[in-house]
């Protein structure tokens, strides 16, 4: 198996413009200056610096983005702190601040250790000692530690060593890290309990939920709204009263109480308290309200009218009106129900204080684990002697905790998409992973270095480079030869990657296999021995032009298994035989198919083939001398290569021998598929860019429906297109008579029609996601245009 991972080609070294990460800066600056929400503010606070930092790097050359090394001087397999995009920014994720437990331990050294050392080099140093190490062997034994980062394992491989007579591995391995002992933390976090079992995954711990629910606070708005029906309106209320004790035939200023003086003087200084305490809300200080016109001409009658004018009693009087009419008379059944029901609607607990009272309850469970059961973060809770349901915003936030297999958390929608699933994987596969190793504290080792490695964010990479792979962290690699397969450990394995894979495929039908999984699905099958041929989706702003080896047998594999099907007939595919790795020349000499481009295999006639078919999208030659055509040319290229492998489906599905079990659900899942294709199509998108995005996944989608209905038979065919008509007809319009192209191509490529070279047949049309100009499927922008 082959496992090349193509970020590009060509036989020019691409480098990376900087206006990318300029762009991402400036628009992180303005949002840290401009959001309403201070949290969201200070996110991107934490984006800038780190888009700074990868400017800076860029500008003085301590970075090189698009290589696996990017930072000068620093070994492939340090854990970098990664910005959007794959961007490093030269930050050793292991070298951030000192944490609680690293504090508190330096405080405890013996003084003959108190050295003018770098702090990370003497915690280093004591944990080669032999207490640090005694500690070391005593969390081993009892599984009693937490590997965040790939690095706070480094010192447990050793002991680890040390303890079973290796010696001589260990010594070569604390040289390795000692250029970096001063730096990064190569140790684990050290716990009172062991971690939790490896059937059961989770998306957050509890630590981490609590500290979202921490994040939650009253929208300004709220509280100001929260204000006013408990402060200003009251205020407002009795400022209303006040003048009605003056008012004679409709007049206000007609008469006046004997205590006047008295309620008005009490009246401002309650005032006055409230301004000075409460200043969310400024309805009451608009200068033409109702309210500041009553207490503006309160604060010049402190006996009686003298100080107004008639146009001023004018003014009082439509207040006084414009008041009574809209909310009724002070103290009148109608005003008193009104203020009453806004008087409860405000008393009634905030989202922060249900997610304070949520929190309090999950205090007890350990910040690193899970949550079993969601009752304590679900059920209503009792706040000032009223119990209240726990809102479900909240409910969303604490059900990230929940611990359970993963299927279940598919089933109830707590994972909501194919990439999120990736992200839970290697909760699972590093447990197979570490199958392989008879020693149960190197089992339990692995399998957290392993879930922390998959937990790196990927680099950007360019010129055909390949990401970093966890056998060249030095500490896995002292610990490989200790590796044993077996038939058990091949089956767990194969078994695992069966039941994940299909799981993907039947639970986000509409979604390719995401790379992440695509990483933990040849992981699986090498430890299985299982070739399955995965090629990974490529991004159009930073193809190089050609594909390494793997994409041609791919697509060999594609070929032979969908030969005379509905895919092969929808998407043109050429025959099996057009395949070959290598043929002969018209002299009888073997020809090689594939070449050495920047140092690696790559397969031109391939990478041709894909480009010469990417012309469909239109508009080619155009598009040589525009950054937005190129795009949109690379795009189509990559869509090509993607519909003549399936983007892994024909490999996996016949590799593992999935065809038996997605068959019965076959029409199922396409017709979801097609289901969700229209959603999305049919969704007004205010924005070009995100109607981009959209055409693009809708055609992903589109082609898995093809795929699946590539597995049943033409009636079942023929029913899924009905249906699919039938959405579409629920959605008429502009967008429906564009539509209608793409349903008659599927009809027609059903009934046995094929696409012409511009992806035409009988009124109907292939649907593709890209287009080098205007997509025919595109909704018209507000000047005609599309």
């Amino acid at each position: 198996m082959d496992d090349d991972v193509p970020e590009g080609g060509g036989e020019q070294l691409r480098r990376i413009d900087p206006a990318f990460p300029l762009g991402q800066l400036r628009r992180a600056m303005e949002t840290a200056m401009v959001h309403p929400d201070p949290e969201v503010r200070r996110r991107a606070e934490e984006k800038a610096l780190a888009w700074d930092a990868v400017l800076s790097g860029m500008t003085s050359g301590g970075l090189t983005i698009g290589s696996r090394t990017p930072v000068t001087d620093a070994p492939a397999w340090v854990t970098l702190e990664v910005a959007h995009g794959g961007f490093a920014t030269g930050r050793f994720l292991a070298e951030g601040p000192l944490a609680p437990d690293e504090v508190a331990l330096l405080a405890d050294l013996p003084a003959e250790l108190d050295e003018d050392l770098p702090d990370r080099f003497r915690l280093n140093r004591w944990y080669l000692s032999d207490p640090g190490l005694e500690a070391l062997s005593a969390a081993l034994q009892n599984g009693t530690y937490t590997v965040g980062l790939p690095e706070h394992g480094a010192l447990l491989v050793i002991t680890w060593l040390v303890s079973h007579g290796h010696e001589a591995a260990a010594l070569d391995l604390v040289a390795e890290l000692y250029p970096l002992m001063h730096r990064l933390r190569f140790y684990p976090t050290l716990q009172k309990a062991p971690a939790t079992s490896a059937a059961m995954v989770r998306l957050e711990s509890v630590g981490e939920v609590r500290a979202r629910l921490a994040e939650i606070s009253v929208p300004p708005q709220v509280a100001a709204m929260n204000e006013t029906l408990t402060v200003w309106h009251p205020l407002y209320d009795r400022l209303v009263g006040l003048w009605s004790l003056t008012v004679v035939d409709g007049w206000p200023c007609a008469t006046w109480p004997d205590d006047w003086s008295d309620q008005r003087r009490t009246w401002l200084d309650d005032y006055e308290a409230a301004r000075t305490a409460h200043g969310l809300s400024q309805e009451h200080l608009r200068a033409r309200s109702t309210f500041a016109v009553l207490r503006q001409a309160l604060e010049r009658c402190e006996r009686d009218s003298a100080g107004l004018g008639g146009r001023d009693v004018g003014l009082i009087r439509a207040a006084l009106k414009r008041s009574i009419d809209r909310w009724g008379a002070p103290g009148s059944a109608e005003r008193t129900a009104l203020r009453m029901a806004q008087m409860l609607h405000a008393a009634r607990p905030t989202n922060e204080r249900v997610a304070a009272a949520v929190d309090e309850r999950l205090a007890p469970w350990p910040a690193d684990e899970g949550l079993v059961d969601l009752s304590p973060a679900t059920d209503p809770v009792t706040i000032d002697g009223t119990e209240v349901d726990v809102p479900p915003a909240i409910v969303r936030k604490a059900r990230r905790a929940l611990e359970a297999p993963i299927d279940e958390l598919v089933a109830r929608h707590i994972v909501p998409s194919s990439e999120v699933l990736a992200r839970l994987v290697p909760q699972i596969s590093s447990h197979v992973a570490a199958a392989s190793f008879d020693d149960a504290q190197l089992r339990a080792l692995y399998a957290q270095v392993y879930a922390a490695f998959r937990r790196r964010r990927s680099l950007l990479l360019l010129n055909l480079e390949h990401q970093v792979g966890i056998e060249e962290l030095p500490w896995v690699r002292g610990i490989e030869p200790m590796k044993v397969s077996s038939l058990a450990t091949r089956q767990i394995a194969g078994d695992t990657l069966r039941d994940l894979t299909l799981l993907a495929l039947t639970s986000f039908p509409q979604t390719i296999l995401p790379n992440p999984l695509l990483t933990e699905i040849t992981a699986l099958a090498n430890q299985a021995e299982i070739d399955v041929q995965v090629v990974e989706e490529i991004a159009a702003d930073i193809f190089m032009g050609t594909f390494t080896r793997k994409w041609r047998r791919a697509a060999a594999i594609a070929a032979a298994d969908l030969e005379g099907s509905l895919y092969s007939r929808y998407y043109s595919l050429p025959p099996a035989s057009r395949w070959p790795t290598t043929e002969r020349s018209s002299a009888g000499k073997v020809v090689d198919r594939v070449k050495q481009g920047l140092g690696r295999p790559v397969d031109d006639d391939f990478a041709t083939l894909c480009s010469e078919r990417a012309k469909e999208a239109g508009g080619w030659e155009a598009s040589d001398d525009l950054r937005e055509g190129w795009i949109a040319r690379n795009g189509a290229t990559i869509e090509q290569s993607q519909i003549l492998t399936t983007h892994n489906l024909a490999q996996v599905v016949g590799a593992l021998g999935l065809r038996a079990r997605l068959e019965p659900r076959a029409a199922e899942l396409a017709g979801s598929c097609l289901q969700w294709v229209v959603e999305q199509q049919a969704t007004a998108w205010s924005e070009w860019r995100a109607e981009l995005h959209m055409m693009k996944n809708t055609a992903y989608a589109w082609r898995q429906a093809v795929y699946f209905l590539s597995l049943v038979d033409e009636a079942a065919q023929r029913e899924v297109a009905a249906a699919l008509r039938a959405a579409a007809d629920a959605h008429r319009g502009a967008w429906r008579a564009r539509f209608e192209p793409a349903i008659v191509g599927l009809e027609s490529a059903i009934a046995g029609a094929t696409f012409d070279a511009s992806g035409r047949v009988d009124g109907g049309r292939r649907f593709l996601g890209w287009a080098l100009g205007p997509h025919w499927l595109s909704s018209p922008r507000p000047d005609g245009s599309v």
